[in-house]
């Protein structure tokens, strides 16, 4: 039914809950995996560049690369294709454009972000994905 599914993940523990159920589906259905990470730059669009706040991006990619990792090894220990995919912008916007330009036919992502104070700021991302996608979206609940 599902051959190319595209996982959202930012780290968090329930993101790596919401990777694991889209491993399986992704075994389940020999689906390729497509796993993206939305580096969230509206958040220092309208803060002056300096060396925090290039450390603190340099931070929140290396947490992208490290859960790319954690993917890669998952993937590998259960015989899934996958690729990786490092967006920046918007997280609803990317992840919706990165679900149509991979022909995506199913997205997985989590029910809530790393924290509340994150969803008060950025609005949910997954209810903007839910809401905007033309694609199945399952979402994974904590």
């Amino acid at each position: 039914m599902f051959t190319n599914i595209l996982v959202a993940v930012d780290g968090s523990e329930i993101s790596i809950k919401t990777l694991e159920t889209a491993l399986t589906e992704a075994k389940v259905w020999n689906a390729q995996l497509n796993v993206v990470y939305v580096l969230e730059t509206g958040l220092f669009d309208d803060i002056p560049a300096d060396e925090t706040m290039e450390y603190i991006r340099n931070m929140l990619e290396q947490q992208g690369l490290n859960v790319f990792s954690y993917a890669e090894k998952r993937c590998e220990e259960e015989g899934v294709a996958l690729k990786t995919h490092l967006k920046k912008g918007h997280a609803g916007i990317e992840i919706i454009a990165a679900a149509t330009d991979l022909s995506a036919d199913l997205i997985v992502l989590g029910s809530h972000a790393k924290s509340d104070i994150e969803k008060i700021l950025l609005g949910s991302v997954t209810t903007h994905v839910v809401r905007h996608s033309h694609v199945s979206t399952l979402v994974v609940r904590a």
